[in-house]
């Protein structure tokens, strides 16, 4: 079994989601070597998370967010952890919600991914700063 592993500093992003399958793929070349195997990729950070989910119309990410929004609303008066700013909390319980890994199955050198499946950062903090990730793979 090879196992591969890197970390992947992302650059800054608004407050959103993002698809970075294009950097994730672009950090580990090797990848092309795997027959069978998975990856998987970790946010180091307790306000950002991933997911995996449509990649082909944007109009899904700013839904994501939106909707995240109203589920998990800034200035609640029952937040006790406020002193990081009134985007701070929320992002940690959305971060929480979604996830800080994603593993993909590799299948003869590709993400075996479905069509419009992409891997998004969730950047819950209106100033989240670069974020990074660990990416892993192995397989044979």
């Amino acid at each position: 079994m090879n196992i591969l592993q890197k970390e992947l500093k992302l650059p800054s992003y608004k407050r959103g989601f993002h698809l970075i399958t294009n950097l994730v793929l672009q950090s580990i070349p090797e990848i092309n070597q795997i027959h069978t195997g998975m990856l998987q990729v970790f946010i180091k950070h307790t306000s950002a998370s991933l997911t995996i989910n449509e990649n082909a119309d944007t109009t899904v990410r700013d839904d994501f967010e939106s909707h995240l929004n109203v589920m998990v609303p800034e200035n609640a008066p029952y937040y006790k952890h406020t002193y990081e700013g009134s985007d701070d909390m929320p992002a940690h319980i959305k971060a929480s919600l979604l996830g800080a890994s994603v593993q993909i199955p590799i299948t003869n050198g590709k993400l075996n991914l479905g069509i419009w499946q992409g891997i998004y950062l969730c950047e819950h903090r209106n100033n989240g700063g670069s974020r990074s990730v660990v990416i892993t793979v192995f397989g044979n």
